[in-house]
């Protein structure tokens, strides 16, 4: 086929009924990649001979050396079926795990998407994740179950096999579907629920408990896959040949002579042909028959396979002849048996007629976008689509329609930033000059041949004795021409070069978009709305109807900017566009300085940002980057936001200590991302350091036996050689620790007393808190509201999930320690999110943080005025741990006693009367950033500036209003002394408990077969890996090994595996919980059977403390450490006589 035009292209755009925006999702290795180059080959963009082989859409180096996609890449390309033209907008995304954020992108802007299955593996993790990525998105899938040639050459199955096994596979897909189908159903029953019960008020005698779930009503045939409904391929894209079951039936129809409609149905299922009455019958296999599917179609594709690779040429002629196809005579001599095969199913069953056909047939245009999609992208959070404004209700139906209208506002989702060589832009590449370009340059040629020669004679005249005053003059002249010429040269060069170098340097940045409404000029002005833009906060100050081109007056969230270049995206080259219409994908230039990693464009300031990406994968592997040579320091910190823009999964912080941090998803994406910063980014030498290896650390219950399995009190203790646990942990005096771990501490004045005790929480709250962090942050966000008394309307949804949210905490915090527990919650932290809980115990404070759901007290109290130091202090513990200064987890602190004496009292009423006085002036000291003489723990902290924010002022400023002078307080202010007070008594409180690490797991899904299995559990065992499950696949001797595995252990294991099994087994590595790391890491033997055990040291490997000293190496923290050198030596002080 011949390439198509870009003109062609921008006029099959603006038909929107033609278009079908979809990606490729699969598990990594299944064949994404090589499909997309069976596509692309059929509009001539590649050879069909490479098909497969070139991986087009794999443009970046290191893809082409690993084999596999590391970004989502998108082309456009044209399909012509009967007499119906359509433009498809083919979008590629990767497999790996650590490359799933791409795969968001990609979904984001698509209608549909076909999932692709090996034949041979089945169903895998991946594929279970891109499902419901898919299904999230409310995109429509259809389905291409590749490799078949793996069964016949591979596997070396009968076709009746390859049937059932590929009816396991359809089954196996099915079943994640249904389950995702059952999910929501079930969910959108308990909405329902919770509305009827707010409505009905009926006699309880009247109510009857409908038990049905509502499964039985809703109609879910058109989501699962089956070859009847035509939305399944069986393919080989390396082999170049897929069908659909239609292309059979209408070949047999006229052969056997019934009706298409009839075999359509029947050609896949428990039917078989009755060849004696030509009757299709069911039940073929309680009678002992073929089904259909593998006498009429499996069979003939299995003796092709047989004959070409057994080289039977008689039966080749007879199979090509029937087929009625043309095979060269350079495929059919070729000495690999592939080529010939690849030539005769290429023409025979051309997979991509067959792919997109099924494509244009089964997925919908960009004009069939649903109405709870739409809703769905345009409600941000919690909020319900009828709590939006108006006018930002009114653009649902510019989506529903997708016009292409002058009228019609333009709406714009930007999914990622993506990096392009500035050479690539289409403005920059060598164009083929045209006749009068050439006869122009010829003549600028000869003029400067004949400047030269007239320079060189002028320089032999002036040479010359002069003779006559002519010739001195005119030598001269010429002598001073070719100087001047010479000079202008050499500056046009040097700038031309410098130019060059800054283009070659000069990385440009394209916005990977789709056009939902209206249509999208070159140099239009546009809002660009952040994520955390607000219609109703700026519909006040703007009106519906402004535009982007007026002086608009600044509103937070939301920027103007110019579409500089619009570019049509094909793979590995990008063509210039004037306009796009609706319902297309496309490039845009111009947006680096106003667009980080997505964004919504719009011409109307009623427009919603839509909902953020949802990322499968959470970044965990963090590594600090510095550049060798310090000098550098500028291009690495540019080079690193650069990186940022180009990457939608990367997080690039800056840490306390200064060190810049690159936080990835993986090995595979860290490496990618070094390799970028060095050779595209910043261009420098960099040093990386090891993986920082995030912990988290917590208390548990005292145990019941030591480490021997001996009951702990029972036996008799030892003399103790080394440090015990308490002497490392020794307690300043003025601070009293009882047995029950309640910690007394005061302030350094002596002015406030506390008492505070830590207690673990049961593993399941933890689970909720860390589940929930977006609503106990959305709760903090409606407090602070609150207290300031701004009007905030709460959506009911929020407030529902809030309910809902305390609810299960009630549930989990039962029994007699937790009484209350819930009501008396005084904070969450760190960060006023985190999975660790304070609670107050003492008479005469009431502060809830459930204040949104109407629990407000206001109340005026001794402690009203410094409890926002306790939280803070609370804030500063949870934050770094005694332990190695990681954040706490799963840890309750309760503050049983918090007295404050009579100058305390003095001090907060003389605050409170010169609050009331001079409330102005307070607010003004509220507004500035945090108070100056804040202790020196707090300023450190730079984490936190809600943390000293909200510190009140220094009372003895305060009390001067009154006229009253307070004596000063050499231990600075007041509530920076509770704070430091604070976070001692929790760090002290938490270690009078037992401590213990907590570490970051991966789990592991392994795919092996039998013969390397020993090899895998030996590398798990090695690496602190534990095995969860192993089951076999049915009809393969495939292994399904799923275990879990610390992150700390993971640096390196994808390697280590293949190299173990050669290459027989890879590993999926995806981030999933914490985990308590059973040994403590202070533990010293102190009894009998443990000294003979253990030996007088113990210094078998406690792998808790390895851990801790690592961390704390790194920090810079105090390691005790015994450091022995020449310990084989022997040296004897005393000179040799």
């Amino acid at each position: 086929m011949v390439l198509t035009s870009v003109a062609t292209m921008a006029g099959l755009q603006r038909k929107a009924a033609g278009i079908r925006n979809i990606c490729i999702l699969a598990h990594v290795d299944h064949g994404k990649t090589t499909l997309a180059d069976c596509l692309i080959s059929a509009n001539g963009i590649i050879s069909s001979r490479l098909a497969g082989k070139l991986r087009y859409l794999d443009s970046r180096e290191d893809e082409q050396i690993r084999g596999i996609t590391m970004k989502s890449s998108a082309i456009s390309l044209h399909f012509v079926k009967g007499d119906q033209e359509y433009l498809i907008n083919l979008i590629d995304s990767p497999g790996h795990v650590d490359f799933s954020s791409e795969v968001s992108t990609a979904v984001r802007l698509c209608d549909g998407c076909i999932i692709v299955v090996d034949a041979v593996e089945g169903v895998c993790p991946q594929t279970q994740a891109v499902l419901r990525q898919a299904w999230l998105e409310n995109i429509r899938p259809v389905l291409v179950i590749n490799k078949i040639d793996r069964l016949i050459v591979e596997l070396k199955l009968t076709p009746q096999e390859a049937y059932l096994h590929l009816k396991n596979i359809l089954e196996q897909i099915n079943a994640v579907t249904g389950a995702l189908f059952t999910s929501k159903v079930l969910e959108e029953r308990a909405e329902k629920e919770t509305g009827s019960e707010c409505v009905s008020d009926s006699s309880p005698g009247d109510q009857i408990y409908d038990w049905s779930a509502g499964l039985e009503d809703t109609d879910d045939s058109h989501l699962y896959f089956s070859p009847d409904h035509g939305n399944v391929v069986f393919a080989s894209a390396i082999d170049g040949w897929g069908f659909g079951v239609e292309h059979f039936a209408k070949l047999y129809s006229e052969k056997i002579g019934i009706k298409p409609a009839v075999l359509l149905k029947t050609l896949w299922g428990d039917y078989y042909l009755n060849t004696k009455t030509k009757k299709i019958m069911k039940g073929d296999q309680s009678k002992g028959k073929k089904p259909l599917f593998v006498q009429l179609v499996l069979d003939n594709i299995w003796s092709l396979y047989e004959a070409v690779m057994k080289r039977d040429k008689e039966k080749i002629e007879k199979i090509v002849t029937s087929l009625g196809l043309k095979i060269g005579a350079r495929e059919s001599r070729h000495a690999d048996p592939k080529v010939h095969l690849n030539a005769i199913c290429s023409q025979w069953l051309p997979i991509s007629d067959a792919v997109l056909s099924m494509v244009c047939n089964k997925l919908p245009s960009p004009l069939d976008i649903t109405a709870e999609r739409v809703e769905k992208l345009m409600c941000v959070g919690a909020r319900t689509f009828d709590s939006l404004p108006p006018e930002t209700q009114e653009l649902k139906s510019a989506f529903m329609k997708c016009s292409s209208e002058a009228t019609a506002p333009v709406i714009v989702f930007v999914s990622k930033m993506f990096a392009v060589d500035a050479k690539a832009l289409p403005h920059n590449k060598p164009r083929p000059l045209t006749q009068e370009e050439i006869a122009h340059r010829r003549e600028l040629a000869k003029r400067r041949h004949a400047e030269k020669l007239a320079a060189n004679q002028g320089k032999e005249l002036s040479e010359k004795p002069p003779t006559e005053n002519s010739s001195e003059v005119t030598g001269n002249t010429g002598d001073t021409k070719g100087e001047e010429q010479q000079l202008t040269g050499q500056v046009e060069i040097m700038t031309s070069k410098a130019v060059k170098q800054e283009a070659d340097n000069k990385e440009s940045f394209i916005a990977f978009a789709r056009v939902f409404s209206g249509v999208v000029r070159r140099g239009q002005k546009i809002f660009v709305l952040g994520p955390k833009y607000d219609p109703a906060e700026s519909l006040h100050k703007l009106s519906s109807q402004c535009s982007a081109t007026e002086g608009v007056p600044l509103v937070p969230h939301m920027a103007c900017c110019t579409l500089e270049n619009l570019y049509l995206l094909m793979g590995r080259e990008l063509e210039d566009l004037e306009e796009v219409p609706a319902g297309n994908v496309l490039g845009i230039g111009g947006l680096q300085d106003f667009v980080l990693k997505s964004a919504t464009l719009s011409t109307s300031p009623a427009c919603p940002p839509f909902t953020p990406l949802n990322f499968e994968a959470t970044p965990i592997v963090r590594v600090a980057v510095e550049p060798k040579h310090p000098s550098d320091m500028p291009q690495l910190v540019r080079g690193m936001k650069l990186l940022n823009q180009a990457d939608p999964c990367v997080q690039v912080l800056i840490q306390e200590t200064g060190e810049h941090v690159l936080v990835t998803a993986g090995e595979v994406h860290l490496q990618r991302c070094l390799d970028d910063l060095k050779e595209r980014f910043a261009k420098v030498e960099i040093s990386v350091s090891a993986p920082i290896i995030p912990f988290r650390e917590t208390i548990t219950r005292p145990p019941k036996v030591d480490m021997v399995n001996e009951e702990i009190g029972k036996q008799q203790k030892v003399a103790v050689i080394h440090q015990t646990k308490e002497d490392q942990n020794k307690i300043p005096e003025g601070i009293q620790v009882d047995s029950d771990g309640l910690v007394t501490i005061s302030t350094p004045n002596k002015q406030a007393t506390l008492r505070v005790k830590a207690m673990p929480l049961p593993e399941e709250v933890t689970r909720l808190l860390e589940e929930n962090s977006d609503l106990i942050r959305t709760m903090e966000q409606l407090n602070t509201s609150l207290n300031e008394d701004k009007t905030h309307e709460i959506n009911q949804k929020t407030l529902d999930r809030i309910r809902e949210f305390k609810q299960k905490l009630e549930q989990n915090l039962q029994g007699r320690k937790w009484r209350n527990a819930v009501d008396q919650i005084w904070s969450f932290g760190p960060r006023k999110c985190g999975p660790n809980i304070l609670l107050y115990n003492f008479e005469g404070y009431k502060r809830s943080v459930w204040q949104c759901l109407g629990d407000a007290v206001k109340e005026v109290s001794k402690y009203r005025d410094f409890d926002n130091s306790i939280v803070s202090g609370f804030q500063l513990a949870t934050l770094s741990g005694p332990m190695c200064e990681e954040p706490l987890m799963g840890v309750c602190f309760t503050v049983e006693k918090w007295e404050i004496n009579k100058v305390g009292e003095m001090l907060s009423t003389s605050s409170v009367a010169s609050g009331e006085r001079d409330a102005t002036e307070h607010k003004q000291n509220e507004d500035t950033t945090p108070v100056s003489s804040c202790t020196d723990e707090v300023c450190s902290v730079n984490e936190h500036e809600d943390s000293s924010q909200n510190v009140p002022k220094s009372p003895e400023k305060i009390s001067k209003h009154k006229g009253e002078v307070l004596p000063a307080d050499c231990y600075g202010p007041f509530s920076g002394q509770l704070i430091a007070t604070m976070k001692e008594a929790c760090r002290y409180a938490l270690q009078a408990k037992p401590q213990r690490l907590m570490a970051a797991m991966y789990t592991c899904e392994i795919m092996a077969t039998a013969e390397v299995l020993g090899r895998v559990y030996a590398v798990l065992s090695k690496r602190e890996g534990r095995v969860l499950q192993e089951e076999m696949k049915e009809g393969t001797d495939v292994f399904i090994i799923k275990a879990v595995l610390p992150v700390a252990e993971s640096f390196g294991f994808a390697d280590e595996i293949r190299k173990r099994t050669s290459g027989l087994a890879s590993p999926q590595l995806v981030f999933s919980h914490w985990e308590i790391i059973s040994s403590d890491p202070f533990w010293v033997p102190t009894t009998e059977e443990e000294y003979l055990h253990f030996g007088e040291k113990a210094d078998s490997e406690n792998q808790a403390r390895k851990y801790m000293n690592a961390v704390r190496k790194r920090k810079g923290l105090y390691v005790e450490e015994k450091i022995v050198e020449h310990a084989e030596k022997q040296r004897t002080l005393s000179r040799n006589k």
